[in-house]
């Protein structure tokens, strides 16, 4: 028989929130298909959710939130939902883009506990 290997699931990353406080609604920009537990920035101009980019100046640099679910956002904006305050997280379980070095993965784990974010190992 064939293994099968499960996705990412939504909250996945998710140890502890406050449900109807620790959760937005916002949008996901157009052109990204990201999963459960990546870490966002939120671009100033337009108020819209990415990916957090520490090499980018549009806001998107510092990190903000967390997405809760998946979304595939590759042709157009999304509606999504992000943990952006009060909660507990599994360190080991969030996305961040490709490439980030330590320095600036513990940098952005500091940004998210500013919005008591807080990274357990």
């Amino acid at each position: 028989m064939a293994t099968k290997t499960e996705g990412v699931h939504s909250a996945e990353f998710l140890l502890s929130d406050e449900e109807t406080q620790s959760r937005d609604k916002v949008i996901l920009i157009t052109g990204q298909n990201l999963a459960a537990g990546t870490v966002l920035g939120k671009i100033t101009a337009s108020g819209k959710y990415t990916q957090h980019n520490n090499a980018a100046a549009d806001g998107s640099e510092v990190a903000a939130a967390i997405l809760f679910d998946s979304v595939d956002a590759t042709t157009i904006d999304m509606p999504c939902v992000i943990v952006s305050r009060l909660a507990e997280v599994a360190d080991a379980k969030l996305i961040f883009k490709a490439g980030i070095s330590a320095p600036n993965r513990a940098a952005a784990l500091v940004a998210l506990a500013t919005n008591h974010i807080t990274a357990r190992t």
